[in-house]
């Protein structure tokens, strides 16, 4: 018999791997890759993973903790050009680039349509919150715009039965990915909008969903067509798409946007355990109130049906009618006064209207003006007759001491032309006129010549 070859050396697992990564980080080492972030994640361990791609490949790229101070923070759909080493990771058989340095190159293509059409959306008033609508707080029936197979809607499913069982569920079924999925939800929405599906309830709430995913993988949610129908549909729309990091053009246009599609199923509805506790705490409230009011209704007739009037209904009435009497006695002389208070005050006034009439002061004022006239003509009278009687001593004086009285005697008074009394020869000058005034006329003469007396000067 032949000999039996021997049998190669085998390597295991790990030790390819091994080898592997030897010889990319030996022969290729630290790169320079240009290309667009996708799939974010930001881990707890401040580790951070994200897929570097192009058209046509992509590559998986970390950075770790610290490696990322001071450098541009990043986000799916950014152009970016990362430096590091190209490695592999030996638990999963993949290959990696240890990110050192990124250098933003510009927003990825998806990215500048995703902002374009948010920002052309936004002007047109697309995502005002003043026409969105409210979500009905308890829904009798809801729609659920979303993949039949996915995840997503066994997340709703679960929630919406374990939190409101007694609602209708409608699955819209659609496709959330892919060539053209954007056009099928558009479609499922308007046609459950415009109730063009026959034999469907009436929908109170429409959600549309998916799970989570790269831009990629979300970018029919950010379709235009997608976005008018929403914001179009008379039926208030929840929007979960996604997780609570991703937000798309769906989440802007809707009612409300929920962080992921179990979120938006809990919104949806109400919890019945909190109803039902609400519902409790309602009964034991209303119980204790029913109680109160009962127990003090019959505090109430035992204290009435002890009363007088229950004991001793006939002398409660004569009582009663005692008091009428009493209180109709005294309104009448309550009434009596207060009239003939009212008549004094009538009559009072009556006087004083009588008195202030106006022919009676006329009268009245003439008759005082009369009286005064005749007392004011006496005084004078009175006072003229004391002034005669005091004047008459002194004209007799000045009669005796006046100038006629001299005159009487055969003296005379002489004056010069201005009126003044000739004292002197020294006061005439020869040529003036002078006007000498005897007892019964006056005299008119020129002095000729000046002759002093005896005594005089010249």
């Amino acid at each position: 018999m032949p000999a039996l070859a021997s049998t190669p050396e085998s390597l295991t697992v790990s030790e390819l791997t091994r080898r592997i990564r030897q010889t990319l980080e030996s022969g290729i080492g630290k790169v320079w890759v240009e290309g667009e972030i996708s799939n974010l994640r930001h881990q707890n361990s401040g580790h951070k993973y994200f897929s570097l791609k192009d058209a046509d490949a992509q590559i998986r790229c970390v950075i770790f903790r610290g490696q990322d101070k001071d450098q541009t923070p990043i986000r799916d759909g950014m152009k970016v050009r990362v430096h590091g080493d190209l490695s592999v990771y030996e638990t999963k058989g993949e290959y990696q680039i240890i990110v050192r340095i990124v250098q933003q190159k510009g927003v990825g293509e998806l990215q500048a349509r995703y902002e374009a059409l948010k920002r052309r959306l936004d002007a047109e008033g697309l995502f005002r919150p003043d026409r969105k609508r409210a979500i009905p707080r308890f829904p009798r029936t809801i729609a659920l715009v979303t993949s039949p197979t996915g995840a997503a809607v066994q997340d709703m499913l679960h929630v919406l039965s374990r939190r409101a069982p007694w609602v209708r569920l409608i699955i819209a079924p659609v496709r959330v990915q892919g060539e053209g999925a954007h056009e099928e939800i558009a479609a499922m929405i308007r046609r459950l909008g415009e109730r063009a599906i026959p034999g469907l309830p009436e929908i109170d709430t429409l959600i549309v969903a998916r799970g989570g995913g790269s831009i990629e993988d979300l970018w029919n949610f950010n379709e235009e067509s997608v976005a008018r129908a929403v914001a179009g549909c008379p039926i208030p729309v929840i929007s979960g798409v996604g997780h609570e990091i991703d937000f798309t053009i769906c989440d802007f246009a809707a009612d409300l946007r929920a962080p992921t599609p179990s979120a938006a199923a809990e919104i949806a509805v109400p919890d019945q355990a909190e109803l039902l506790n609400d519902l409790n705490r309602a009964r034991t409230r209303m119980e204790s109130s029913v109680r109160t009011r009962m127990e003090q209704s019959r505090r109430l007739l035992e204290l009435v049906s002890r009363s007088a009037i229950f004991q001793e209904p006939g002398r409660v009435l004569a009582e009663r009618r005692q008091r009428l009497d009493d209180s109709a006695e005294r309104m009448e002389a309550a009434l009596e006064t207060r009239l003939r208070r009212v008549r004094d005050r009538v009559d009072h006034a009556t006087r004083l209207l009588e008195m202030s009439r106006p022919d009676r002061l006329l009268a009245q004022r003439s008759e005082w003006l009369q009286m005064l006239g005749e007392r004011l003509a006496q005084a004078v009278r009175r006072r003229l007759e004391e002034q005669r009687q005091r004047l008459a001593p002194l004209a007799n004086l000045v009669r005796t001491l006046g100038p006629e009285s001299v005159l009487s005697r055969g003296y005379s008074l002489t004056v010069d032309a201005g009126g003044n009394v000739i004292s002197s020869v020294a006061e005439a000058s020869p040529g003036s006129r002078l006007v000498t005034r005897l007892r019964d006329g006056e005299l008119e003469s020129e002095v000729k010549e000046v002759r002093p007396g005896h005594g005089g000067r010249e």
